[in-house]
């Protein structure tokens, strides 16, 4: 792609959160800048927010167990949200979830606003709701998450594994919104995540203006896919 169409970009350090309108035609570009990111990510319809990412439906419609290039994020009324165009990591994680205030406590140890100030430990539940009050959603909103740049495998027995090492540095998501699609993310360690201090990574934003044939490949990739972006491109008729 031609980067000439980039119009904006933001830094998101580590523990960061953020929320914003990708609109139909634009490009998020998710850049791991030092390898082990993990970004937690919520979608909404922008314009009628109780229709919202559905990640079972996403997995089955597709005839999928991870989600990466080529595929689509559904939301609950068979629209599609966003179109994943690129990853490098060919993985993103619809398992895991987040972490709340207690369960980071418990894992890393107390980490206190009064001792470290800007550095105190935060966590998904609350880093999610913060952005989500912007918009007049609350904590009955509050739903699934897909983890950018995480794999998380499940073995014979059913047992989940957390992939150490799974992102290294530079690696990139690219996200295409066919609608306007409301963001909320966090950046945070995976609830898996096996490191035992609280470290987690920045990630670089990259909004792009982009053809909607930059997703051709995911609409076309299953008949469901096409069906999925007929419904959305009713909206826009």
């Amino acid at each position: 792609m031609n980067d000439t169409s980039v119009f904006a970009d933001e830094y998101l350090p580590g523990g960061g959160h953020l929320s914003f309108v990708l609109k139909r035609g634009q490009l998020l570009r998710l850049t791991d800048l030092q390898g082990g990111a993990n970004v937690s990510l919520m979608l909404f319809n922008a314009h009628e927010k109780t229709e919202r990412l559905n990640l079972p439906d996403s997995l089955k419609c597709q005839h999928t167990a991870k989600l990466t290039a080529g595929h689509c994020l559904y939301s609950d009324m068979g629209r599609v949200l966003a179109a994943i165009t690129r990853d490098t990591c060919g993985w993103s994680d619809s398992l895991g979830g987040v972490l709340c205030a207690d369960e980071v406590a418990q894992k890393y140890g107390q980490g206190r606003y009064q001792e470290l100030r800007n550095g105190f430990y935060r966590n998904g539940s609350d880093n999610l709701l913060v952005e989500m009050g912007k918009w007049g959603l609350g904590l009955s909103d509050l739903s699934m998450t897909l983890n950018l740049f995480s794999r998380v495998d499940v073995d014979d027995k059913g047992a989940l594994h957390f992939v150490e090492n799974h992102s290294t540095a530079g690696a990139c998501i690219e996200l295409y919104a066919p609608m306007d699609t409301l963001f909320i993310i966090t950046a945070l360690q995976h609830p898996m995540d096996p490191a035992p201090g609280y470290a987690p990574k920045p990630v670089q934003l990259t909004f792009i203006s982009a053809d909607a044939s930059i997703a051709e490949h995911c609409r076309t990739s299953r008949p469901e896919n096409l069906r999925g972006f007929i419904n959305t491109d009713r909206l826009f008729a």
